[in-house]
């Protein structure tokens, strides 16, 4: 940070990450609050075990895509700094390269999902009445591998365009309709978790149909030509593999430290399994509101980097940094005053209600302790630095997380969630570290 001086963020920055945070999060909020209905349509039905099951499902399928998540970061990353260079070639190629790698992926999925969802459920090890309902749900949800896959790719691009407006259009409109989808499946048909599992992959088409008739009007208005005969070439497709492979193992080592969580309340029982599964529903609020400003610090990091203008970058992290602690805050408020309420819209059973609200305050602090590790995610990628991502990960993993659990094992679910917040607390440590040492040796341009 040679020759940077700290300083209050002007009102042109301050109005600069605003402009893509605002749709972000209004978009993102969308994605937790149809997790919501879920939890809620099922949570009222008289058994728990279809919570349990519809938290196990989502829990496969969320590790399941997410593993192939560099679809939607790397492209960000990639697509931003081309922007940035003004290389409007690469833009249009990168899109192109991700959805065929999408489709492919999405393929390979469907051919192998029999074997990928035994093992998932043999290794979750719930109750036999929520493997069951939860295999159900799989066997529809598996479906949408090829348009959830792709989405990632056009999100990824659209954010690394500067264009936020579009994924809002396209969250708000796929959610809305999953949310509608979800209860004339389960209270309309009587599906139970296996409408749920029906409803998202109708949105999930709807989404992929919908971006790619946006993507047009944004190529209308991008210079350059795609250049076909790159998309021939498989040895272009190992190299971008090769590039991201970072983010995949470090999306795979976070994806398995959330199965962890979900596949140790499992074992200590469906009151557990359930209870966990309503308190998650927080996190993804929490993660969705602090990922508006963590993907626009993505789309700007890079396009700050790729027209090489480094002091422009350092005020755009004070500035992201900024409104992500305020944002916080400011969950972590609500859901001290109004937690026990939030949960009793999520399910009328008593007993998941007073478990959940027993670990409330775990979710009280998690804002606050997960901000950082958001932030410095959005930075990283926006730059590229996906090895330093990936190294942090495993670190937070396998050397603080699941060791930590071991020594808490005793304490039960209480140990578990303490486990599980130490995992947010080594992240933004190994991650600060990172920044700072980049910053020191001026080594976000390459």
């Amino acid at each position: 940070m040679s020759g940077y001086r700290l300083r209050w963020p002007s009102r042109e920055e301050h109005s600069r990450v605003w402009q893509l945070a605002w749709p972000m999060i209004l978009s993102n909020v969308t994605v937790p609050l149809l997790g919501l209905v879920d939890t809620a349509v099922i949570g009222h039905l008289p058994e728990s075990h279809y919570l349990g099951a519809v938290a196990v499902g989502s829990m496969i399928f969320t590790t399941l895509y997410w593993a192939f998540g560099f679809l939607r970061m790397g492209t960000t990353g990639m697509t931003a700094q081309a922007w940035g260079r003004q290389d409007g070639d690469q833009v249009r190629l990168l899109l192109a390269r991700s959805l065929v790698l999408g489709v492919a992926i999405g393929l390979m999925l469907l051919l192998l999902h029999r074997p990928l969802i035994a093992i998932a459920l043999y290794l979750v090890d719930a109750t036999p009445a929520v493997t069951a309902e939860a295999e159900r749900y799989a066997w529809i949800r598996i479906l949408g591998a090829p348009a959830v896959l792709c989405n990632y790719a056009l999100l990824g691009w659209f954010l690394g365009n500067q264009n936020t407006r579009i994924p809002l259009l396209l969250l708000l409109v796929t959610n809305i309709a999953n949310m509608l989808l979800d209860i004339v499946a389960v209270y309309g048909l009587g599906m139970h978790a296996a409408g749920v599992a029906l409803a998202t992959v109708c949105s999930e088409y709807i989404a992929l149909g919908l971006g790619l008739y946006l993507s047009r009007g944004v190529l209308r208005q991008t210079s350059g030509t795609l250049d076909r005969a790159s998309l021939k070439r498989f040895g272009d497709y190992i190299e971008l593999l090769a590039v991201n492979r970072y983010l995949f193992v470090r999306t795979l080592s976070l994806l398995f430290a959330f199965a962890f969580f979900t596949a140790q309340g499992a074992r200590l029982g469906t009151l557990y399994l359930s209870a966990n599964a309503v308190l998650l529903n927080f996190l993804m609020l929490i993660s969705y509101g602090l990922d508006g400003f963590a993907h626009a610090t993505e789309a700007l990091a890079g396009r700050t980097i790729g027209e090489r203008r480094l002091h422009r970058f350092y005020d755009l992290v004070v500035t992201a940094l900024i409104w992500s602690l305020v944002t916080a805050l400011g969950f972590s408020l609500v859901f001290a005053l109004a937690g026990e309420q939030i949960i009793a819209l999520l399910t009328d059973l008593d007993d998941v209600r007073a478990m959940a609200a027993r670990y409330l305050p775990w979710i009280v602090l998690l804002p606050l302790i997960g901000v950082w590790s958001y932030l410095l995610d959005g930075i990283f990628i926006g730059t590229t630095q996906v090895r330093a991502m990936q190294n942090t990960m495993l670190l937070s993993v396998f050397g603080v997380y699941l060791p930590l659990w071991w020594l808490l094992r005793d304490f039960g679910n209480q140990g578990l969630w303490m486990a599980f917040l130490s995992l947010f607390i080594a992240r933004a440590v190994t991650g600060g570290w990172v920044y700072r040492r980049l910053c020191v040796r001026q080594a976000w341009i390459t």
